[in-house]
């Protein structure tokens, strides 16, 4: 007879041997009871996963400390359990936590979480595109730990234009980035802006060629978190390090033995962990020409060399423009470009055009020189009675940021 002892032990040592442990789980009990040990909640946050409203200035220093600590962080845990660690961030972050769930693999982490015996929180992403056995396998999780998982679901206007214009099996014809940006990336970014850090079950043996220097914690290089900005969001990787060798389903190293190029499965969730010329995608490189096109919409310009050269001629303008200057390869430009289509659908018809300008390879000194270029992604606006373009000052890059920026200097 395996007691519930037994249960997390064989859990923490077998945590991904088959696709069927799990099965064996759910006929043992849970291993801790929530009640068994209060915890006091450190952050009075909205319990909800909904993005909250963030102010536009916050001190840069601060946010180059958090980069530092949490660095050294990372080096401390890193011969640390998963156990350990994901009680250090549990105990750190309270309810502005969650742990990302997407199916068998992931929970461990649920379990890891149980024996820590504080409250935690769990979210997955309902894609509309998953199997009725997955639906009954996440309802046996929440039964198995007595716990409710937050869904989030992707906005029904662009699946339903997506499936309109390029049917219901686009990603095997033309990758997998845009179904997935749709169904998974932006309902992802919706429930991370309601957060302050988020735990996912990444380790560094699922894909030698995009993982294998996942650090146990880190600053989310993509997405923002709660307060918006570079560094508003932790990334805690507990499993990292854990040898999760699997025979019963397709691996990522499988895939890439078979020829399956690694960076393309890396479909958006976890872009920073991808790197190019032997460096971490960031906003000062150089980039790829070969990357897909961002920040696509109707509501929104792509200007060319010669457009926005003659918008920086023009001293009397006849409306405002606010116009980003990015790279689609790098992080931050991707973690912010739900916030600029948001920005561009509220400012279509009020007078303020919306632009993007792409300034890396050729014209990144153009744009240093003409357009205060720094770092990607600069955002300008451009007033409608003068010649000089105003930069935003601020890390924050939400959408109610924007919009008081832009209203601020309409």
């Amino acid at each position: 007879m395996t007691t519930s002892s037994d249960c997390g032990t064989h859990l923490i040592a077998n945590a991904s041997s088959s696709s069927n442990w799990f099965l064996r789980l759910l006929d043992r009990p849970a291993t801790v009871n929530l009640s068994q040990r209060r915890f006091s909640v450190k952050s009075k946050r909205n319990d909800s996963i909904v993005p909250l409203a963030a102010t536009i200035v916050e001190p840069e220093v601060a946010e180059k400390i958090k980069v530092e600590d949490y660095e050294q962080l990372a080096k401390d845990l890193e011969n640390s359990s998963p156990l350990e660690i994901m009680d250090k961030a549990l105990d750190e972050f309270g309810n502005d936590i969650a742990i990302a769930f997407s199916g068998a693999e992931d929970v461990a982490l649920i379990e890891y979480a149980k024996l820590t015996g504080r409250p935690f929180r769990v979210f997955s992403l309902d894609t509309g595109r998953l199997n009725p056995e997955t639906y009954r396998f996440f309802d046996a999780v929440e039964k198995h730990y007595d716990i409710h998982i937050e869904y989030m679901f992707p906005d029904a206007v662009e699946v339903q234009a997506l499936v309109r214009s390029k049917g219901l099996f686009s990603f095997y014809e033309d990758g997998h980035q845009e179904c997935c940006r749709v169904r998974k990336v932006r309902p992802l970014r919706r429930a991370l802006k309601g957060l302050s850090a988020w735990i996912t079950g990444q380790r560094k043996d699922q894909s030698p060629g995009t993982r294998s220097e996942i650090p146990v914690v880190q600053v989310d290089p993509v997405f923002e978190g709660m307060d918006g900005g570079v560094g508003s969001l932790i990334k805690w990787n507990p499993l990292a390090n854990v040898d999760g060798t699997r025979s019963s389903w397709p691996t990522r190293e499988r895939r890439e033995m078979v020829g399956e190029d690694a960076k393309a499965k890396e479909c958006g969730l976890h872009k920073g962990n991808l790197k190019q010329d032997g460096a971490l995608l960031n906003g000062n490189g150089n980039g790829a020409a070969g990357v897909a096109d961002i920040f696509n919409s109707q509501n929104l310009v792509n200007l060319s060399r010669t457009g926005i050269e003659n918008l920086l001629r023009l001293e009397n303008r006849k409306e405002p423009w606010i116009v980003v200057i990015y790279a689609p390869w790098c992080q931050f430009c991707q973690g912010m470009e739900q916030s600029y289509l948001e920005l561009a659908d509220k400012l279509a018809g009020s007078g303020v055009k919306v632009g993007k300008f792409r300034a890396d390879g050729d014209q990144k000194e153009f744009a240093k020189q003409e357009l205060q270029l720094g770092s990607f992604p600069t955002i300008l606006l451009f007033p409608k009675h003068s010649s000089r373009p105003i930069k935003y000052p601020s890390e924050k890059r939400d959408v109610d940021s924007l919009m008081t920026f832009v209203s601020a200097l309409r």
